[in-house]
């Protein structure tokens, strides 16, 4: 039985039912889950000071492209829209393999274990030169991260109609074997599963109508979730009246696109109508403020979402639209731009926090995770404010007003995988060191 008692928090913000804030008390880990919670525990493990410390969950991130961490502000691409991004880095990730893959699997989940992340979902589409998906789950259980991987896919090549390039393009009954493959060996749908795998074919504008219809049916009988873009920007929309003859929306319920086991990613342009469509149908959003700003996308109207009780979470993106992958950065700037939309008083940092950890929970149907309860996984973050960055602080529980982005210590599945500012699950010097020479021949 492995034991750790987190001592003295100065406050916790549990993001349980009733949304307590606890000052001065210890939290008990025992055997990757949350036993108990009060004041002046006594030890039968390991202790962890902390004094100094606002204690929150673990950082949900529900959205993101992991192998995009080898390719950060790339020329041509910095100054584009979303489409025409797209064609200047298809042809440079035709060039990777399961290196590439591996070693920013591992950069990218190492950076949200920093920023707070203790469960993170990808979303991998192209698989050139013999890379799986297995390359990335194989990096988060080196990290010791709680994974959700979607195999994703693209179908629909240029000479078809389609955005990518046909080198990147796949038969759809090879994806549809593959995502067999990847969730018999890998998904588990026990309570504290570490990895769970979704289907994710990857938009509208890469695949057909069929491979959309079949992945939802194969998903639902594996009963595994499922995931895709989704009304990005008016170009997303534009594409879908002239192909479709209707809006994201529409298309996505006509295929079976909507349910409490599926989540879009953006959503910045659903209209009133898409947006009840999704709270009737509990289906989830994965909110990227920063990319959305990024790519000149626009504010997904996320204030009007949580209103009709859409789920929704929060997602980084791939770093090659968001050049980062820090999450309580992504949660600031989520409330920020709700203010900027509607007005001072439109979100708040709690609430912007509880999106980015209770919320992303449960747009991934995790409800053993996202909160600091008896009883719940024992994903932990722990944030130093007695720094120069929450000095002069009223409310030190308003971290996303002033306070760190970068964690003290991290807990997943009661296993710390950051200490002192520090992971230490993997030797990140030397990754970094191959990630940079990866990105030189890449660039060469």
């Amino acid at each position: 039985m492995s034991e750790i008692l987190l001592k003295s928090c100065e406050t916790v913000l549990t993001m349980d039912d009733d949304r307590r804030e606890l000052a001065g008390c210890d939290i008990r880990i025992r055997d990757g889950v949350i036993a108990e919670i009060g004041a002046d525990r006594t030890s039968g493990g390991e202790v962890v000071r902390a004094a100094g410390c606002v204690v929150t969950p673990g950082l949900v991130n529900t959205h993101h492209h992991l192998y995009q961490t080898l390719t950060r502000a790339v020329p041509g691409g910095q100054d584009a829209l979303l489409f025409g991004w797209l064609q200047t880095l298809y042809p440079i990730w035709a060039r990777f393999g399961p290196e590439e893959m591996f070693v920013s699997a591992q950069v990218g989940l190492a950076e949200l274990a920093l920023s707070g992340c203790t469960l993170t979902s990808d979303h991998l589409y192209l698989y050139p030169n013999g890379a799986r998906l297995d390359d990335t789950i194989d990096a988060a259980r080196e990290i010791g991260m709680r994974f959700h991987p979607t195999r994703g896919a693209m179908s629909i090549g240029q000479s078809d109609g389609g955005l990518p390039p046909d080198m990147l393009v796949e038969r759809e009954a090879d994806i549809l074997e593959d995502a067999l493959r990847v969730i018999d060996r890998h998904h588990d749908a026990r309570e504290g599963a570490m990895v769970r795998v979704g289907v994710a074919p990857c938009s509208p504008f890469s695949v057909s109508r069929d491979l959309m219809r079949d992945a939802a049916l194969l998903a639902r009988d594996k009963g595994v979730m499922l995931h895709t873009h989704l009304a990005e920007n008016d170009e997303d929309i534009a594409y879908s009246l002239e192909k479709f003859g209707c809006r994201p929306g529409q298309y996505a319920e006509d295929l079976g696109w909507t349910g409490p086991d599926v989540w879009h990613a953006h959503c910045v342009k659903l209209d009133g109508q898409e947006i009840g469509l999704f709270a009737r149908s509990g289906t989830g959003v994965a909110h990227c403020p920063c990319s959305n700003c990024r790519l000149g996308s626009g504010i997904a109207p996320v204030r009007a979402m949580r209103d009709a009780g859409v789920p929704v979470g929060l997602g980084v993106d791939g770093s090659a639209s968001n050049d980062a992958g820090n999450l309580v950065s992504e949660a600031r700037l989520a409330m920020l731009l709700q203010r900027v939309a509607r007005g001072a008083d439109a979100m708040s940092a709690r609430e912007a926090l509880e999106i980015a950890t209770r919320g992303g929970a449960a747009v991934l149907g995790r409800a053993d995770c996202g909160q600091i309860a008896v009883g719940k996984r024992a994903d932990i973050a722990l944030w130093d404010v007695s720094g120069v960055e929450s000095a002069g602080s009223w409310d030190k529980a308003a971290l996303l007003l002033a306070g760190p982005t970068r964690v003290r210590d991290l807990f997943v599945e009661g296993r710390q995988v950051v200490r002192d500012g520090q992971v230490i699950t993997i030797d990140l010097a030397r990754v970094i060191e191959r990630q940079t020479s990866l990105a030189a021949k890449l660039a060469g």
